[in-house]
């Protein structure tokens, strides 16, 4: 069956077949699934949604990025502190721009690779992963700023002309801002939605069950912890939405990460309908938290993780044709292939962080994400000044293989 036919199916399916439709008084009755149009939940005539910490952490993402551009004006220590913010912990700076983000405690840091399912058990690797991007921000100065007027060249960071943008790279070829931009829609975004928010041992904690069944509130709020949790994954997606409960009038404009791509990848005819998709998984989901039907709630769940993972496999297979297709041009080097394949790597840097439904473990493990990493860089020793199409188009056909979509299937879309 084709799977987004088949998707709809389980939508409208877990939506209806709950519902009682008998009026035998002997047993258990399942209540109806009251699902909304929209992300409104209400309990007394007041919102019990709420997801303000991913709405501030996309904020705080989005600073970041802009701010790994602005060559006259960041420094290595001013990156950093975006991206740990200590201010609240002993900080000397106020590194946003944006002052309500400089008055939270949260921080970038700590909730990349800090999913309870992925890496509660395997801190070493999530330091590591931390720790990356720290490297990266670092190295965007030390060796992409100190060459700002130099030409780049094989082994040597600097500029490229790009059409009429000037970009900047280091001495693979390797844009570190579109590393960060791509590698936290995964570390951060994907990893706490589908390995976090919705995972059974977080939305499950404790009496978490019981709470919500006897609608026992969090202290000062109007919501139940796990209404609360299934809203965290729905913020990572649509947290800096214009309309959160109806985001997808607005899908692909509203942040530079998780929900861009979405929107990039809906308007490609060959997914169109995905981000519905995704949309009314999270709602269905939420109204199965109310109506106490944990059996929908995670099927919803696992819908998101098929649906999401492929959104970030669609894309890293997006931008490799796209580097495959300069490469093509015969061009005297490889620079205008640059900014898409920057884009491919941090796209497959977050395939570490995807997940295969009805599993524990993502679409591809982290020793054969690597594995792909070193390939796009391995033609020879100035990594992307080498890169062969053969070499892309072998990377497209194993992440493509993966997932229920060929590398033609892709295209061209925007």
């Amino acid at each position: 069956m084709n799977t987004r036919i088949s998707t709809i199916c389980l939508l409208f399916v877990s939506a209806l077949v709950y519902v009682s439709c008998s009026d035998d008084e002997e047993g258990p009755v399942t209540p109806t699934i009251d699902t909304p149009e929209t992300y409104t939940f209400t309990r007394d005539g007041q919102s019990t949604v709420s997801f303000s910490g991913q709405t501030q952490r996309i904020g705080m993402a989005t600073e970041l990025v802009d701010a790994m551009k602005a060559i006259d004006e960041a420094t290595e220590m001013s990156l950093l502190e975006m991206y740990r913010n200590e201010a609240e912990g002993g900080g000397d700076v106020d590194p946003f721009a944006e002052a309500s983000l400089n008055d939270t405690e949260k921080s970038i840091r700590e909730k990349v690779a800090a999913s309870q399912d992925y890496f509660s058990a395997n801190a070493t690797e999530g330091i590591a992963i931390k720790n990356q991007f720290e490297d990266w921000l670092s190295r965007q100065v030390t060796e992409v700023f100190t060459n700002e007027e130099v030409a780049a060249s094989p082994g040597v960071a600097g500029q490229v002309a790009d059409g009429s943008s000037v970009r900047y790279v280091n001495a693979q070829g390797l844009e570190y801002n579109q590393l960060v931009a791509k590698g936290l829609i995964g570390a951060l975004m994907v990893d706490q939605m589908l390995n976090n928010y919705l995972s059974s041992a977080v939305l499950d904690e404790n009496d978490s069950r019981e709470k919500n069944n006897e609608e026992t509130l969090e202290e000062g709020e109007n919501y139940t912890f796990m209404e609360h949790k299934w809203d965290e994954a729905y913020g990572y997606a649509y947290g800096a939405s214009a309309d959160p409960a109806n985001p997808n009038a607005t899908i692909g404009d509203d942040d530079q990460f998780l929900n861009e791509y979405i929107g990039q990848v809906d308007k490609d005819a060959d997914f169109a309908g995905i981000a519905d998709d995704i949309f009314n998984a999270l709602k269905l989901g939420r109204a199965a938290i109310v109506a106490q039907d944990y059996d929908v709630r995670d099927q919803q769940a696992a819908v998101l993780r098929e649906k999401v993972s492929q959104v970030i496999a669609i894309r890293a297979v997006y931008y490799l044709q796209q580097g495959k297709e300069v490469l093509a041009q015969e061009r005297a080097d490889n620079t205008g292939a640059f900014h898409a394949l920057s884009e491919a790597y941090g796209f497959i840097y977050s395939l570490r962080f995807t997940r295969k439904p009805g599993t524990d473990a993502p679409y591809f493990s982290k020793s054969e994400v690597d594995g792909f990493l070193t390939t796009l860089l391995g033609d020879g020793a100035d990594g992307l000044w080498d890169v062969t199409p053969e070499t892309l188009e072998t990377l497209s056909a194993a992440i493509a293989d993966r997932f229920d979509f060929t590398v033609d299937q892709v295209g061209k879309n925007e």
